[in-house]
């Protein structure tokens, strides 16, 4: 009887992880704002940039594209954040590229 414990006990315990990591991940998505992914790639921008969040703006994209946040200085250089559903920053492809 107990050998049959220890051998379940890691699969077990495996199983319990998984679970817990998957309803993170769920729950984590299922509350994800457009709010939350603007403020992200804006700080992101003022990081990368020192421009101000104020400078950034979000228009809705095409499919796989959720949110675009796009970042305009005041010389008129733009960067252009495309993200998915999940928050990812998505490659930005040459159609995407500020004129």
């Amino acid at each position: 009887m107990t050998r049959r414990i220890l051998f379940f006990l890691p699969l077990a315990a495996l199983t319990l992880v998984a679970s817990l990591l998957a309803f993170r991940a769920g729950y984590w998505q299922a509350n994800l704002t457009e709010t939350d992914v603007i403020n992200t790639y804006a700080a992101k921008y003022v990081a990368e940039t020192g421009g101000d969040p104020t400078d950034c703006v979000a228009t809705p994209g095409q499919t796989p594209v959720w949110i675009e946040v796009i970042c305009r200085s005041g010389d008129g250089t733009a960067r252009i954040y495309p993200v998915n559903k999940l928050g990812a920053l998505l490659p930005v492809t040459t159609d995407q590229e500020a004129t």
